[in-house]
């Protein structure tokens, strides 16, 4: 890999986890469910009394240990990025939000979940197209099902989504969240984001993030 590829393959990983951070906060605001991992950020965000942006470095790091230990090969430049970036961002980017929308109707809400569907594939496509390591959760899967042998990803992937929304639920519930306000963390939203985002993400990858790779590689 040469060092102009490099360069931009960096920028794309730094833009990606952005994009994907802006786009966690809009799903916050919308309340229709986010993925299924931040679902169970979610749940955890609500028990427990710190700051998101740091609750999920702090448990980022835990999951990042067991990366280390079980399967270092999947962890690079873009892991870090996203585990001390994402959730600074997201934190940042709901605040703001809530004071320029302070009491979404659900067509600001559907709206909002919309855009965070479409920019959160677009992020994703770019942060994966970089292939420059891959988030700790991701990890998880992959080391399971590669390193393991203990399954196909796509299964493997299925379980520990499973896990993080009934994990993430559970927490909130224990938070003293009420069960009819479940649905804000894991609900369509949520849905979409674990089964439906693989398309546009696709169409992203082929029409942006690897031609901006090439045309990197080319000049």
């Amino acid at each position: 890999m040469d060092k102009k590829n490099l360069k931009r393959r960096i920028a794309m990983s730094l833009c990606g986890v952005i994009i994907c951070a802006v786009s966690v906060g809009i799903f916050k605001i919308a309340a229709l469910g986010v993925d299924p991992f931040q679902s169970f950020m979610a749940g955890l965000d609500a028990l427990v009394p710190i700051g998101f942006g740091t609750l999920y470095v702090i448990t980022n790091a835990v999951l990042l240990v067991f990366a280390l230990v079980f399967d270092r090969h999947y962890i690079g430049i873009a892991t870090f990025i996203n585990l001390f970036l994402l959730g600074y961002i997201t934190q940042f980017t709901y605040e703001m939000l809530t004071k320029l929308i302070s009491d979404p109707s659900m067509p600001v809400r559907i709206i909002c979940l919309v855009v965070g569907v479409v920019i959160i594939c677009f992020g994703s496509a770019l942060y994966m197209t970089a292939d420059l390591g891959v988030s700790t959760y991701d990890a998880i899967a992959l080391i399971i099902c590669n390193t393991w042998k203990k399954g196909k990803f796509q299964y493997v992937r299925i379980i520990t989504d499973l896990v993080c929304v009934i994990l993430g639920s559970v927490l909130f519930i224990m938070s003293g969240g009420l069960i009819s306000q479940i649905p804000t963390i894991a609900g369509i939203g949520t849905i979409i984001t674990a089964f439906f985002m693989g398309p546009l993400i696709e169409f992203f990858n082929v029409h942006i993030a690897r031609p901006l790779l090439k045309n990197a590689s080319s000049t």
